[in-house]
């Protein structure tokens, strides 16, 4: 499937709100409705659209789960590269994103867990055991701000004690 100006504009407005109406959606892009819903349904069926989700404000339900980073260091063999091993770390659950980066660690990965236990389990347990991990660093998230594109903070009461001059 070509992804042309439409359907990138389509892309774009669905990464935004997911859960747009398609009459909304046709009359930001300018097209007719059975139209667009054509060309949403091939961007789904041609892996363009991976999934719709939503946002949640955990932290407001305090439901929390424990999130960190965790930066991979790794020993390439011949037997495969970065891929092979992202590939592989990907396959856990508790796996939210992995991507290759630039300087001293050559993988990031974000993991979701119930508790920092937890996380630190799944990192003793099957993380640091594969053969090509040389190193991790692990950075548990304290306070989320914004997430994927979303502020998820509001505005505290201020407590403060007003000082006059």
């Amino acid at each position: 499937m070509e992804i042309g100006e439409k359907e990138t504009e389509i892309l774009n407005i669905l990464q935004d709100d997911g859960k747009i109406s398609l009459e909304n959606l046709s009359d930001m892009v300018d097209l007719d409705k059975d139209e667009v819903k054509e060309m949403v349904e091939g961007l789904e069926n041609n892996g363009y659209i991976k999934k719709y989700k939503a946002v949640i404000n955990w932290e407001k339900l305090e439901k929390e789960p424990a999130y960190a980073s965790i930066n991979i260091k790794v020993e390439l063999s011949r037997e495969g590269g970065y891929d092979k091993i992202a590939e592989r770390i990907a396959g856990f659950p508790e796996v939210e994103n992995i991507r290759l980066i630039s300087g001293e660690y050559d993988l990031r990965i974000v993991v979701k867990g119930g508790s920092m236990r937890d996380i630190a389990d799944f990192i003793a347990e099957k993380i640091s055991p594969l053969e090509n991990v040389r190193d991790t660093v692990t950075h548990f998230v304290l306070k989320t701000y914004k997430k994927d594109g979303e502020k998820l903070f509001e505005q505290a009461e201020d407590r403060r004690i007003q000082i006059s001059p």
